[in-house]
C-alpha cells in the first residue's frame, strides 16, 4: 500500500510483533495500535485511503469481520485478532453504535 497512502507495511512490521506474534495472542491493544501507527497525525485524507484499504468488501463499512484482520493490513506476518480483541477494536470505532465502522 506504499503507493496508494504514503504509508509502508514494512514501517511497522518490527513494532507489530507485539501484537502479531501467535505467542501474543490477547496482547492487543488499540490504543497502542493506533499510537503505533500514527493515525491520530495522519491526515484526514490519509486516514481514509487506510480506511479504504481495510474495507475489504468496499461496503463503506469495515465490519467485525475485517476488523479480525486489521494486524494482516500492516504487515503479512500478521495475526488473527481474537473475538475479544476484534469487539474491543469494533466498540473503540463504532461512533453510533450500529455495529460496524464508518468512513468519518
Amino acid at each position: 500500500w506504499k503507493k496508494n497512502t504514503g504509508i509502508c507495511c514494512n514501517d511497522f512490521s518490527k513494532q507489530f510483533f507485539v501484537f502479531s506474534s501467535p505467542i501474543a495472542a490477547e496482547s492487543f491493544n488499540y490504543k497502542k495500535f493506533f499510537e503505533m501507527v500514527g493515525l491520530k497525525k495522519k491526515s484526514p485524507e490519509d486516514v481514509k485511503k487506510v480506511f479504504h484499504i481495510l474495507d475489504k468488501d468496499r461496503s463503506g463499512f469495515i465490519e467485525e469481520e475485517e476488523l479480525k484482520f486489521v494486524l494482516k493490513g500492516f504487515t503479512p506476518d500478521g495475526r488473527d485478532l481474537s473475538d475479544k480483541e476484534t469487539k474491543a477494536l469494533l466498540a473503540a470505532g463504532d461512533k453510533d453504535g450500529d455495529g460496524k465502522i464508518g468512513a468519518d
